[in-house]
């Protein structure tokens, strides 16, 4: 696991290669992760917009940026956190992401971005 706080939020994140949905043959290569958001602030906060950098071991890069995560718009009180499952594919068998979330103070409007630490994404037998 991998974590980082920004603005008191802290942001942590758990791999997994989803081995059964990959098709090393045809260099399709899926991971999963898990991202936990904990709000350590003083404020109530909206998470309005994610925006990712996906990096593969052949030195690819690609973007993706859009509103929210897993088509919601979470609202995190202070103290509470919120969690969520999504997933990457890859040509390659190593690559990582990163990247960051617009959020907005409910008490003022007041928006900022927080940071998602780089997490690796490798296929298991690549660590032997």
């Amino acid at each position: 696991m991998v974590a980082e706080v920004t603005h008191g939020i802290r942001v942590s994140v758990i791999t997994k290669y989803m081995d059964g949905h990959s098709n090393p043959d045809m260099h399709y290569f899926l991971f999963s992760y898990k991202i936990k958001i904990e709000n350590n602030s003083e404020f109530a906060v909206q998470l309005l917009r994610r925006h990712w950098y996906i990096f593969d071991s052949t030195n690819g890069q690609r973007e993706v940026e859009g509103e929210g995560v897993i088509g919601q718009q979470p609202t995190i009180l202070s103290g509470e956190s919120f969690e969520y499952e999504s997933a990457c594919d890859l040509t390659t068998d190593i690559g990582s992401m990163h990247g960051t979330y617009l959020m907005q103070r409910k008490i003022d409007g007041k928006q900022f971005e927080i940071r998602i630490p780089r997490f690796e994404l490798i296929v298991p037998r690549r660590l032997n």
